[in-house]
Order: structure tokens, then sequence, then C-alpha cells
């Protein structure tokens, strides 16, 4: 049995964390960290880490890039793994994530979900094998209250096919110039609207042939299962940087 500390308890994804676990018996929340109190709460809750008294196996951030100090220092005090599935991180603070990873295992991804980090292994092949020859274009789709275009999870896509091309180069906004395309350019649409949960399509267009991949979440649900499965992963694991692949291979082990 994992045991996880949850921060952004009292959100939306940290609903949907709690319910999922509930229909697991590998996992089990033993405490919660927000602002604000979650309603029916089955575990220990508190308003900060300093406020926190509890033994657990594993935590899993869903909160805010503000509570990332508080949260490696509770981690590293204690040799606590943590899963981090915050977005919006500067670059110091994606630096003190990587400084952490010397002293506990940290598991950190943008996107949560299996589905997509499958699809990004696969459009990474097909880069691969396409080379420069197929022009490469991503498609994003969120709700209309999501704050930044593109998503963090286009972005994760572009940088696995940037890996493995000759040249890339991002293009997010065509109407501003008049040329023609050229192979080394990626392309990343961003749509807003409604309640979209998230919807990514990786497009590579040769001559005479398309190659389409694509991803749909339903709901918040697929991510919180996704963080289950890294914090049931994580737990004994050696000091370092873990993502999705290295939860994908231990599957298909």
């Amino acid at each position: 049995m994992t045991r996880i500390i949850i921060t952004g308890c009292s959100g939306k994804m940290g609903a949907s964390i709690i319910n999922a676990a509930a229909q697991r018996d590998d996992v089990t929340i033993t405490a919660g960290i927000d602002i604000a109190e979650p309603r029916n709460a089955e575990f220990i809750y508190a308003r900060s880490f300093a406020e926190l008294e509890c033994e657990a196996d594993v935590i899993v951030d869903f909160s805010n890039p503000a509570l990332l100090d508080d949260l490696l220092a509770y981690a590293q005090a204690r040799k606590m793994p943590a899963v981090i599935c915050t977005t919006g991180f500067n670059e110091e603070q994606k630096a003190k994530i990587k400084a952490a990873a010397d002293n506990i295992p940290i598991f950190y991804s943008g996107n949560m979900s299996l589905g997509i980090n499958l699809i990004i292994e696969l459009a990474k092949k097909a880069a691969e094998v396409f080379g420069n020859a197929f022009d490469v274009e991503i498609v994003e789709q969120h709700h209309n209250r999501k704050l930044d275009a593109p998503s963090g999870t286009a972005l994760m896509i572009a940088d696995a096919i940037a890996q493995v091309r000759d040249e890339s180069e991002y293009v997010y906004d065509r109407h501003a110039y008049r040329k023609k395309r050229e192979k080394k350019e990626i392309g990343i649409h961003s749509i807003r609207g409604g309640n979209i949960v998230g919807e990514h399509e990786v497009i590579f267009a040769g001559q005479d042939e398309v190659l389409t991949i694509s991803h749909s979440a339903r709901s918040k649900t697929v991510f919180a299962v996704g963080a289950l499965n890294a914090a049931a992963f994580l737990k004994g694991k050696k000091p370092g940087m873990y993502d999705m692949s290295d939860l994908l291979k231990e599957t298909d082990n």
C-alpha cells in the first residue's frame, strides 16, 4: 500500500485523485494540503507543510508553483519521493527540482496521462522514420479557462520530435508573414473553447499521404490515474529524475 500526501487536495484535480484512489487497493490518501479545507475529508488535513504531521510514502503535487520550496524542503528532510504534476514553473524552479532529485526520487511530467506520453513516444518514432520528408503540425484544444497557450503537452510533443530531427523551428502564428513553409518548421496551434478537457493531434503530412496521431481526454480522471500510477511506481526508487517514459518501460516489462 502506497500512502500519499496530496497537495492541492481541495482543487478539481485533488478531488479527482481522491475519487480515483478510493477505487484502488494499492494506494491510499493519508493527508492533504490546501489553503481551503476539503469537504468530508477522510484524511489528515493541513494548510501547509509546516502544519503537517503524518506518516506517508509519496507526495503527489497538483498545487501551485509558489509551494515548490516548501514541498522540496519537506520531502528532502524526510527522504520522501515526490510526484510533481504542477505546471508553470520558471527555469529557476525547474533547476531546484533537478537539484532535489540528487537526494530524493522525483517524478516530473507536464502531463500525467499514459495515453499522451505514449503518443509522445509514437510521434518521436514517426519523426525518426520520416525525417524532414514530412511536415509536422501539432493542434491542441482546451477549455476556455486555460490561461497558457500553447499547452505544456503540445510543447512536450514538439520537444520530443525536435530531439530526432536535424533542425527544428517552432511556428505559432502563420498569419504574421507570407512565405513558403520550411521543412524545419513544427507548427503549433491552440484552440480554446467550452469545457474541452484536452485534445492533442500530431499531423505528419507527406507527399500523397498523411499520418495523424491523436489523443482525447474525456475527463480529469485520466490525469488522476496517471498520478496515482506514478506514486505507486516511485515508492522505493533510488534518488533521481523519473517521468512517464520510465513508467511505460516498467509496464512493458
